[in-house]
């Protein structure tokens, strides 16, 4: 199984780089994409509809100010998407977190703190966890090491 990181922008690379990192760390196969909610709303959706068949597990979203990839993914799969608020823009992170944890009913987005992408990783490494043990030793381990 494998996990998709995707970013709104280029630019958010560096900020949801922890994310990649973790999912390594764990030995967890992960790719970047850069998609936007806004300006590619069409690739956006291709992906997310065609994850599952392409044995993505997860998805990881990062996003700054109206934040609106996650939701737009979970619209379109039913794997389970974790949101990333990003900080930045006037209100620093504070209007990515509104946008990506106000879902509907029946479409939820996982969301994690701002700037959060290392936690997004460790949250989709413990629902993979849930069917495999090996990773499930790894989380004891890692917490064990104090969780850094």
């Amino acid at each position: 199984m494998k996990v998709s990181v995707l970013m709104g922008s280029a630019s958010d690379r560096e900020k949801m780089a922890p994310a990649v990192e973790m999912l390594a760390r764990f030995g967890v196969e992960a790719d970047e994409r850069v998609l936007s909610a806004h300006r590619t709303p069409d690739a956006v959706a291709d992906f997310a509809r065609s994850a599952r068949d392409h044995g993505y597990a997860a998805v990881i979203c990062g996003a700054g100010m109206a934040a609106h990839l996650a939701g737009v993914v979970a619209a379109h799969t039913t794997l389970p998407v974790v949101g990333v608020p990003l900080s930045g823009g006037v209100l620093d992170g504070v209007d990515a977190l509104y946008a990506t944890v106000q879902m509907p009913r029946g479409i939820p987005v996982a969301t994690v703190a701002i700037d959060g992408a290392a936690n997004a990783a460790v949250l989709v490494v413990e629902m993979l966890a849930i069917t495999d043990e090996g990773l499930a030793k790894q989380l004891d381990a890692f917490r064990a090491a104090g969780a850094r």
